[in-house]
């Protein structure tokens, strides 16, 4: 069994909502939480996932009996005759996720959201630290987290998943669009899906809720303490083979992380907003990185997202 949709990202950009959304048509079902499946072995998307065994590498592959059976096992649930959707958002992040999806299933479909680049990298540190997966500030983060700029960069891997799977199977949702006019994104997927149309207003609208902390550094030095804990945040994602010291250190993750969301995540915004020097590197860098996507889009998206220039 496998999907027939796939919102496949980007993260950071309000996915969520479409996955609560799309969930409760009556004809559509989505798997809870994210699968990580065809990304699974991608240093990119995932080097948390990359594990070392004695002196070997240790990593997941989706080509693994095991996988492909813990994968299926994800839509056991779904209602017979349900159109069957999964939300993973890293696969915009991934070179190798939109060929290994065409090559499982030649009909799958794949939804995005799209955000402002630079307001997405903001939010996409401050979740890192939040999960304890980085000290550093967010202008050091800029080069000690790769998945900062990397999921801000949407043109070539649109491009990619263009070439797999045809035009006709890619659905591009702007986060600012469907803001403003939740209704008309409704419309467009449930159309690009084969739904029958939906109210948005029979619908309840979920979004995260993210906590912040009154200061950074507060966070930064708590994680300095808890980082050898972090390498255990997805030790029991895949549900096999799991070491006992591997459960002990998940279970003793999820209790440090409660520690300091019920302590330290207190407040609604972050505590300090993006300095302007970084604002415009990063305003340059992601327009470049995402050249000709305007024109792949078939909008001017420097209508919606300020400062992009491309």
């Amino acid at each position: 069994m496998t999907p027939d949709f796939i919102i496949a990202g980007a993260p950071k950009c309000g996915t969520t909502s479409l996955h609560q959304i799309l969930d409760q048509h009556p004809d559509a079902w989505v798997a809870r939480n994210e699968i990580y499946f065809f990304d699974a072995d991608d240093p990119v998307a995932h080097g948390d996932f990359l594990g070392i065994d004695g002196d070997d590498l240790s990593w997941r592959h989706p080509r693994d009996p095991a996988m492909r059976k813990m994968y299926e096992s994800r839509f056991a649930d779904a209602p017979q005759d349900a159109l069957i959707g999964e939300d993973t958002t890293t696969y915009l992040m991934s070179d190798v996720a939109p060929f290994r999806i065409k090559a499982a299933d030649d009909k799958v479909k794949v939804i995005f959201m799209l955000r402002d680049p630079v307001k997405r990298a903001f939010s996409q540190y401050w979740h890192l630290l939040r999960s304890g997966r980085t000290c550093d500030s967010f202008e050091a983060a800029l080069s000690s987290e790769m998945s900062i700029v990397m999921g801000s960069t949407y043109a070539p891997r649109l491009r990619n998943f263009f070439a797999a799977l045809g035009e006709k199977r890619v659905h591009v949702v702007l986060f600012e669009e469907f803001k403003a006019d939740q209704q008309a994104t409704l419309d467009g997927l449930t159309t690009f899906l084969g739904l029958s149309p939906m109210s948005v207003e029979s619908v309840e609208t979920w979004h995260n809720r993210t906590r912040y902390p009154a200061k950074a550094e507060t966070l930064q030095r708590l994680n300095r303490v808890g980082r050898l804990l972090v390498r255990y945040r997805y030790a029991r994602h895949f549900k096999r083979h799991v070491p006992l010291s591997s459960r002990i250190g998940h279970k003793a993750y999820r209790r440090w992380f409660r520690f300091v969301s019920e302590r330290v995540l207190t407040q609604d915004h972050p505590p300090s907003d993006m300095r302007a020097k970084t604002r415009a590197y990063l305003c340059q860098h992601l327009s470049d990185r995402n050249a000709g996507l305007s024109d792949l889009l078939g909008k001017d998206l420097s209508q919606y997202w300020q400062g992009f220039t491309e």
